[in-house]
């Protein structure tokens, strides 16, 4: 009886860790194509780096749309990911609205939207600080608020570029790498899919 009751526990963990990890892979390959698309148009704000702008906040939507089911609402990071897909929506309005007005219009909408997305990050990251895998998104979510307002000091210098954004992505699809590399390994060795993250 009491085995019954102890056992089938660490599963839905077990299966969270697992959605988690396929997640973060997901948004590393997206995030280092975006960004290769990104640079090689960095340059001007063309149809292409225009689309390319818009589609990656509604990609960051649907991925937290994905996180949320996966998200335990008597104690997860629910309301994060809401502020996220919220934030996120909106940026992609706000986005392709200040396509038609140029590039230091883009940085500037890109910074307040990294330094909101990150601060969500963080807090999401830390709610969920006890499963391994979190500490690179910790870092991420800090990183990419003092990265937003690096982005609003770029929109008001001369020959701004969209170049930038493209190391933004690519660094944040790395944060993302080592989150699922950590979770893979955790899984491998047969550990707890929570733990104190070291």
């Amino acid at each position: 009886m009491r085995g019954s009751v102890v056992t089938p526990a660490p599963a839905p963990v077990a299966g969270s860790s697992a959605a988690l990890r396929r997640l973060y892979l997901l948004r590393f390959v997206f995030a280092a194509v975006w960004a290769a698309l990104l640079f090689g148009s960095a340059r001007s704000l063309g149809p292409l780096s225009a689309t390319l702008l818009v589609i990656y906040p509604l990609f960051d939507v649907a991925c937290a749309v994905v996180d949320l089911r996966s998200a335990r609402p008597d104690g997860g990071p629910v309301r994060g990911l809401q502020a996220n897909i919220v934030l996120s929506t909106l940026t992609a309005a706000a986005l392709a609205a200040a396509c038609f007005s140029g590039i230091p219009a883009v940085l500037r909408v890109w910074g307040a939207w990294a330094i909101t997305a990150g601060l969500a990050q963080l807090v999401v990251a830390l709610l969920r600080r006890g499963m391994a895998g979190q500490w690179p998104m910790i870092a991420s979510g800090a990183l990419s608020t003092l990265a937003g307002g690096s982005f609003v000091v770029q929109a008001g210098r001369d020959g701004a570029s969209l170049t930038s954004l493209a190391g933004y992505a690519f660094l944040g699809g790395v944060f993302f790498l080592v989150s699922a590399l950590r979770l893979l390994r955790l899984e491998r060795s047969g550990g707890p899919a929570e733990r104190a993250a070291a």
